[in-house]
């Protein structure tokens, strides 16, 4: 099959930007362009797509990080003043520990969300090992299953609820936030099973010791 070309124009107009911004782009080496016999520019539809799937992973990291500052600072803002064994029951250097482990689960959604659709693996192993890490400390304290799930999901409604209410949201279609929502979701369902399942297993060992 034969390579499809646009004019400087319609390839601009492919891309959403301006055509003295893609000038630049050709000239500085950012896509590639090839030259009719006349000189004119063309672009070759498959480097068009290249340069839309590039601009599109950036985009999704920018939102990813917008979202960790909204969702961290509502969730500041409303432990502050939150009353819950998960928060009463736990020292102040269990806390710093939690805190540093939900920092990188953070940043491993971000880049989660950035990943291509059925990409990501590795970031999901990462990221059902500090789950893991995480449910054995809280194991270890003694906090039922039911409070460590409650906090868990208190990170998760307001994770959930930044992303919705996120400026860039509005501006983006319906396809782009499901798919979001489905990556996040997709994320956050992995580290709940990997701390109700170490739960089962570490609980039932802390229980067996505690007989002997």
């Amino acid at each position: 099959m034969s390579e499809s070309f646009y004019s400087l124009k319609d390839a601009a107009e492919q891309l959403g930007v301006h055509p003295v911004t893609l000038r630049r782009w050709a000239e500085s080496g950012k896509i590639q362009v090839v030259r009719t016999p006349g000189g004119h520019r063309r672009f070759a539809a498959t480097e068009i797509e290249r340069i839309k799937r590039r601009e599109s992973g950036d985009n999704r990291e920018s939102i990813g990080e917008e979202l960790r500052e909204k969702a961290l600072s509502y969730t500041r803002e409303d432990i502050s003043h939150h009353e819950a064994s998960w928060i009463s029951n736990v020292s102040e250097k269990e806390r710093k520990e939690k805190r540093l482990l939900g920092r990188r689960l953070m940043g491993l959604m971000i880049q989660y969300m950035g990943a291509e659709d059925g990409g990501g693996d590795e970031v999901l192993d990462e990221a059902r090992t500090i789950a893991r890490l995480y449910a054995k400390g809280v194991v270890m304290s003694g906090l039922p299953l039911q409070e460590a799930l409650k906090a868990v999901n208190f990170f998760r409604d307001h994770i959930l609820e930044s992303a919705v209410v996120l400026p860039e949201a509005a501006r983006r279609g319906p396809e782009a936030n499901q798919r979001m929502v489905r990556r996040l979701n997709a994320f956050l369902n992995e580290v709940q099973l990997q701390i109700a399942d170490c739960y089962e297993a570490l609980g039932g060992a802390t229980e067996a010791n505690t007989e002997d």
